[in-house]
């Protein structure tokens, strides 16, 4: 039975890990994420979040979006809720309408977040509220965004260690001015707890615009150190 478990465990681990790269070589409007979440924890109430994500337009190689990500948090509530202050820097690929051709737009960004955890049996609920002020290029552009995700643990251990789950998230983006709806993202993967600090995930999203939609497998790393 022990055989069969880890035979299953790593099974699973390379098809979350080889999907995004099938069928790659072709031109595709499939996209790809590679993503890193770090947190670094100062004492028991300050943190530092850091953050990198590596997108592509089409797998691998046609580069869409590079995100750089940092903030200081402040956590509360016996461990429930942290409050953030955060700075991104992010540089955008845009493909030229009608053409091939790409023109690079750099974002600088301050935000502000609050998140709230909770349970519900072994369910874990995560609420995100953040705020945006956007310096893109030499416009200036303010989005409220709302994020709720759930985490579905599928083994019972008394620790989290070397077990699967399931990840789900919904966020939506609202901008201030005229035009409201920006886009909402909608996700669900597979995630593997290394231990209690690292986790691996991998899942499909899907990206909802105004006038579009877009599909993308994204891959995720989690470290808290």
């Amino acid at each position: 039975m022990r055989k069969t478990t880890i035979k299953l465990k790593a099974v699973v681990l390379a098809f979350m890990f080889t999907l995004p790269f099938i069928g790659f070589s072709q031109d595709s409007d499939f996209g790809n994420w590679l993503i890193y979440i770090g947190n670094k924890k100062l004492d028991s109430k300050w943190n530092i979040h850091n953050e990198i994500q590596y997108r592509n337009y089409n797998g691998l190689g046609d580069l869409e979006q590079l995100l750089l990500r940092t903030g200081l948090g402040y956590t509360f509530n016996e461990g429930k809720n942290n409050a953030l202050l955060g700075y991104g820097y992010i540089v955008s690929e845009n493909y030229i309408t009608n053409s091939y051709d790409k023109v690079t737009v750099n974002e600088h960004r301050i935000y502000q977040q609050f998140t709230s955890n909770q349970t519900i049996g072994s369910i874990k609920i995560n609420h995100r509220y953040r705020f945006e002020q956007r310096f893109v290029s030499n416009d200036f552009k303010m989005r409220i965004r709302y994020f709720l995700g759930l985490n579905i643990p599928l083994q019972k251990k008394e620790t989290i260690n070397k077990t699967f789950y399931i990840s789900a998230y919904n966020e939506v983006f609202l901008n201030t001015e005229s035009s409201i709806f920006d886009r909402n993202r909608l996700y669900s993967g597979i995630g593997y707890n290394i231990n209690s600090n690292i986790r691996l995930e991998a899942g499909y999203m899907n990206q909802f615009f105004e006038t579009k939609s877009r599909d993308q497998f994204n891959i995720i790393t989690f470290i808290n150190f």
